[in-house]
């Protein structure tokens, strides 16, 4: 018998969900900025996002039509294109309107620069300003008698297309929350509560444990509860990922955030607020999203060194050209191309974007992520151990035996007695055999002293009879034989019932292979992944699922402090080892395992232990979680590699190595670079969507 996990939790009086809470952190929806490099979430971030996309959008339109008459204006533009326009005060003309520009236009730069500099980490803000600042204030030096050519015109239009590339590439830093906003949206305003005869609409925040509320046909289900009256088809694709409504009837949890069928329900609300299905699988995203992971603390600490460097090579470039006896306008504007052309704007968005995006989309697809290195890492998984029921298996038991082993009590006997103990447990073969004394009819007795035994079964006293319902491993310990023909040769779970310390009997129940277990473990034996299974089960079902699914090996009649050393003797082979359990009693495997993956966990989204939890129990989504994370990381890789890789191509370029050769990059040339590198870093983490889809 695989762990009456849930007996445990019954004891004591906590669900998983209670248990992993002390594992969570409190929901933060701070507005974090996006010129730090971080993804704005939740509303006040996201609304805060919109704000910002908005400012640099007008900022750009105003200073782009200023641009215009610094361009066409500007002596250096009229020589090139040969032709002659100059007003009276021509150049204070331009010096008026380039005042502007700097300063309206420049001023997210120019305030992201006093942002660096409080915290004391020069970065992309700071080359930035480095480079308006120069252009302008040598350009304004020249209008008031400084010897030189003034370049306004490149001042206007560095600054209008650093702005359009901001614009465009905090567009798609939105769009990489749009997910999680589509979460924070799925909650309707109001609620229909039930009081007596009347129905009242309140608002959602008046909502409170123990309220009974009507979802009619077609509405978004308010809170979490239970049905106790009607029954419905249910969309929970937007929490799960699951694609088909589920059927729910009374008794059966629903989700608030879901969307309700073509029947109207009454609900007993279960969560409210904070507590919600929904709000922690928002908390958590956003904790990820967060979290940092070895890949982006290397993208973060690249980005730094890079504007160490570019300072560095800026201020030498200028030395340079100088000491070789070229002009100080033609050594400024190389010095200001260097500093804008290794802006780490790419490099600094590489990471989050990908983070973002991914954490979003994977909790849309039924994968939380809460490790993120984990998830990373997810691409290194060699060996998968499984836990048998509910994951491989359907996880639906149905009693396809019953057999007495004594004259003393008979099969209607023994499944009521057994009854008694499971009535309240949620485990699957608890919930098979409660499933079978309902179609009989009988009524359950009620139980005393009941008491989980850890890995083995339960026990209590039903009828001033000691009761335990038992594993195989449980007889063994304590010398008592085990039947003969208490196992056949197909794929039975096979229980014992144990009465005053005397074998009474045995339960066989069926649970049948998940269709899409087969499809899975072809994907995983593909990618050169071996696959074993776990279980509390006898040999013989071990063997018999085992074969039937190809797997690498299994391991029988296994208890949960067994998981760890099957866990360390694949990482000792050198392998590098994904768990898949309940989150609870195999959270010493999960903990041990190099990525542990909660599975089952249904609305209990926080197993404590857990890297990752998997809303449901499809093995699909196992693989759909490592071919993710593979696809995740290559695209970290590729960011890396393309922000990288540019600058070290770019800033050569707008030093003027190749001056020699009658090639000069301009600060302007070096801006459109710098903004297009960062739209394809963009660009290609949005790509990432097409790498997993609804089930």
């Amino acid at each position: 018998m695989e762990n009456h996990k849930k007996h445990q939790q019954e004891k004591t009086g906590h669900s998983k969900m209670d248990h992993a809470n002390m594992g969570m952190k409190k929901s933060r929806r701070s507005k974090m900025k996006h010129d730090n490099g971080n993804i704005p979430m939740g509303k006040a971030g996201h609304d805060h996002h919109k704000m910002m996309i908005a400012d640099f959008k007008k900022r750009f339109w105003v200073t782009l039509i200023l641009a215009i008459p610094i361009l066409f204006l500007s002596p250096m533009i009229q020589k090139f294109f040969g032709y002659e326009f100059l007003l009276p005060g021509n150049s204070y003309i331009l010096f008026v309107l380039s005042s502007v520009v700097y300063f309206y236009g420049g001023w997210p730069f120019i305030k992201g620069f006093i942002k660096e500099i409080k915290k004391r980490s020069p970065g992309m803000m700071t080359l930035i300003f480095m480079a308006i600042s120069v252009a302008y204030f040598y350009s304004s030096a020249t209008v008031f008698g400084l010897k030189g050519v003034d370049f306004f015109w490149e001042l206007a239009t560095l600054i209008a297309i650093m702005l359009l590339g901001h614009w465009i590439e905090m567009k798609s830093v939105l769009g990489a929350s749009k997910a999680l906003q589509l979460l924070v949206s799925m909650m309707p305003a109001e609620a229909h509560k039930v009081e007596g005869d009347k129905i009242v609409d309140i608002k959602l925040e008046a909502l409170q444990k123990g309220d009974t509320i009507l979802i009619k046909s077609g509405e978004k289900v308010p809170a979490d509860g239970v049905i106790i009256e009607g029954a419905s088809y249910i969309n929970e694709s937007m929490l799960t990922g699951e694609s088909k409504p589920v059927k729910k009837d009374i008794d059966d949890k629903v989700i608030g955030g879901s969307i309700n069928g073509n029947g109207s329900i009454k609900v007993t609300v279960v969560n409210t607020g904070k507590d919600s299905y929904l709000n922690k699988v928002i908390t958590m995203v956003e904790e990820a999203q967060k979290s940092k992971s070895k890949m982006q603390n290397l993208s973060d600490r690249a980005a730094k060194w890079l504007t160490y460097i570019a300072l560095a090579i800026g201020f030498g470039t200028l030395a340079v050209w100088l000491l070789l006896g070229y002009p100080f306008v033609f050594a400024l504007e190389r010095m200001v191309t260097v500093m804008v052309i290794a802006c780490p704007h790419a490099l600094g968005l590489a990471i989050p974007l990908v983070v973002a995006i991914s954490t979003a989309v994977s909790a849309q697809n039924g994968l939380l992520i809460r490790n993120r290195t984990a998830f990373e890492e997810s691409r290194k998984i060699s060996a998968l151990l499984f836990d048998k029921t509910g994951t491989l298996t359907e996880g639906d038991f149905g009693v396809t035996r019953v057999q007495s082993v004594n004259d003393k009590y008979n099969a209607k006997e023994l499944i009521r007695l057994s009854s008694a103990l499971e009535q309240s447990s949620e485990h699957p073969i608890a919930v098979g055999i409660i499933k079978k004394i309902k179609e009989d009819k009988t009524p359950v007795p009620t139980v005393k002293n009941f008491n989980a035994i850890t890995g083995k079964g339960v026990e209590g006293t039903v009828e001033g009879k000691k009761v335990k319902v038992v594993s195989p491993g449980y007889l063994k310990d304590a010398n008592i034989n085990i039947p003969e023909d208490a196992y056949s040769d197909a794929a039975e779970t096979v229980v014992f019932v144990v009465i005053d310390d005397e074998l009474a009997g045995y339960i066989a129940l069926a649970d049948e292979i998940r269709p899409e277990s087969a499809e899975a473990i072809n994907t995983f034996k593909k990618n050169n992944i071996k696959v074993f299974m776990a279980t509390g089960d006898n040999e013989k079902t071990a063997k018999a699922v085992s074969e039937k699914l190809g797997l690498d090996g299994y391991y029988a009649e296994v208890l949960p402090h067994q998981k760890v050393e099957i866990v360390e003797g694949l990482q000792t082979k050198g392998e590098f080892v994904a768990m898949t359990g309940d989150g609870v009693n195999d959270a010493p495997a999960l903990a041990k395992a190099n990525v542990g993956i909660a599975v089952g966990s249904g609305t209990d989204v926080a197993a404590e232990t857990a890297d990752i939890i998997l809303v449901n129990s499809n093995p699909k989504d196992i693989a759909n979680l490592i071919l993710f994370g593979k696809a995740t990381y290559n695209k970290m890789i590729q960011n890396l590699i393309w922000a990288t890789a540019y600058n070290v191509v770019a800033i050569p370029l707008a030093a003027g190595v190749l001056y020699s050769k009658g090639f000069v990059l301009g600060p302007a040339i070096g801006a459109v670079f710098m903004s297009l590198s960062t739209v394809i870093v963009a660009i290609n983490a949005q790509l990432l969507r097409r790498k997993i889809g609804k089930k």
